[in-house]
């Protein structure tokens, strides 16, 4: 397939996914990924690229955190994850309808608990599909909408045009290094300390606060690189 074709398919899936509600939209070459994805290798490597699709949080929702996850954002967070699963599957079955093959991948489903990993890390994929960059929250942060979405993933072999990741990066903006109850935001994305965050949503979780290990708080207060 040509590179107009390529374009062509890309422009229509976008806007399929824009009329469904997405708020971004990208394609990654997944190949240097594959072998990070928890995936029989038989399926794994059928698909060379992913679709990486957004969903923007509720401001409303987020401002309304204070020093722990509520009750408004742990019924958001599920009902975003729900939205995310639905549309990836009607993302998929678009594809498969014009003869290609396509793995919608749940947006929140743990596979390793000890390595807090999923089949595949929509985080990596969004980068690679050029819809933001690493910040030291350790969350992927878009030009646009900061931190306050959530991603989801197609897998394809349908032909696309990828996008580039975008190299650029937080700037002066340290937010959420204040904000973070657990400290483990540090000045180096490369130092964000894991096992303080896990240990954090633990304790939310035992105090009640949700029945799940979400925070909220460094979404919250991550709005983008100031001007």
């Amino acid at each position: 397939m040509d590179d107009s074709a390529r374009s062509a398919g890309y422009r229509e899936l976008k806007t399929r996914a824009l009329e469904l509600g997405f708020d971004l939209f990208g394609v990654a070459d997944v190949i240097p990924l594959r072998d990070t994805f928890l995936l029989e290798p038989a399926t794994r490597d059928r698909f060379p690229l992913a679709i990486s699709l957004g969903k923007r949080l509720s401001d409303a929702v987020l401002d309304d955190i204070r020093d722990h996850p509520t009750t408004l954002y742990f019924h958001h967070y599920r009902q975003t994850n729900y939205f995310l699963d639905r549309g990836a599957l009607l993302v998929a079955d678009h594809i498969q309808e014009r003869g290609f093959r396509s793995l919608a991948i749940a947006a929140s489903q743990i596979i390793d608990w000890e390595g807090q990993r999923a089949h595949v890390s929509h985080k990596h994929v969004g980068r690679a599909a050029g819809l933001g960059w690493f910040g030291r929250n350790n969350l992927l942060v878009n030009p646009e909408l900061g931190s306050r979405f959530r991603l989801v993933t197609v897998l394809t072999d349908m032909p696309l045009e990828p996008d580039a990741p975008l190299e650029r990066g937080c700037g002066d903006c340290r937010e959420c290094i204040a904000q973070c109850p657990a400290g483990a935001i540090k000045e180096a994305r490369e130092d964000f300390d894991h096992r303080a965050c896990y240990e954090k949503l633990k304790d939310f979780r035992k105090k009640g606060y949700t029945s799940q290990f979400i925070c909220g708080i460094c979404v919250r207060d991550c709005r983008g690189p100031k001007a």
